[in-house]
């Protein structure tokens, strides 16, 4: 057995005795707290009276925004909890054109969460490529009965309003890709749209309601 170090030996008096403890010395040290604690500012957050200031990116609950969901099971399937239940159904399309071909599309039927299994750990929010899951601050969802916490998509839906907007990009970060195709499609439409409109009013014929003629 290793030999107990010197800061850890019991306090002895000047004969080598061990030093027995002063009566009461404990309640006095416990009683020093109490006083020092009397005099400090309380931090005690008076909930649900005042809601708490979370942090923004909190693991509250998760919403789904349906409309970016194509059913592709796999946050389902990566889930370690197995606690995310989708049913589905397949619809066709018609064609866009004459002769063209009919296409098939997953139609999302129920998409439901149950946090009694849920563990939080991100992972279904991590691997969606289409962006439909989101972390949302929201955490009062307490229910009496442990069966009444498998949430659907209508409720999934209602806490996707909560989610925080995403923090500002860096003023001298490059411009996403995906904004500034968006922005070019929008600037070739709009100068297209405009040639078409001179062109139309040049072309307008004079007449007796028109005399200038391309002037409507």
């Amino acid at each position: 057995m290793s030999r107990p170090s010197p800061d850890h030996r019991p306090a002895t008096t000047s004969s080598g005795r061990p030093r027995l403890p002063i009566p009461g010395s404990g309640l006095a040290k416990g009683l020093a707290v109490t006083l020092r604690t009397m005099t400090r500012k309380t931090v005690t957050e008076q909930y649900p009276d005042t809601q708490p200031d979370l942090a923004p990116r909190t693991r509250g609950v998760i919403g789904l925004f349906e409309e970016n969901c194509t059913v592709c099971m796999l946050c389902a399937r990566e889930c370690p909890d197995w606690c995310i239940y989708i049913d589905s159904h397949k619809e066709t399309i018609p064609a866009a054109t004459p002769g063209g071909r009919e296409r098939s599309r997953n139609v999302l039927d129920r998409f439901a969460i149950d946090f009694a299994l849920c563990m939080y750990c991100g992972i279904c929010i991590e691997v969606c490529p289409f962006d439909a899951l989101f972390w949302s601050p929201e955490f009062e969802y307490a229910e009496s009965d442990i069966h009444e916490l498998t949430h659907e998509r209508d409720k999934l839906r209602e806490w996707m309003w909560t989610v925080p907007a995403p923090p500002a990009l860096d003023p001298g970060a490059e411009e996403p890709k995906e904004i500034t195709a968006a922005r070019r499609t929008a600037e070739k439409l709009a100068a297209t749209q405009a040639a078409q409109s001179a062109s139309a009013t040049e072309a307008t014929p004079a007449g007796p309601d028109n005399p200038q003629g391309g002037q409507a």
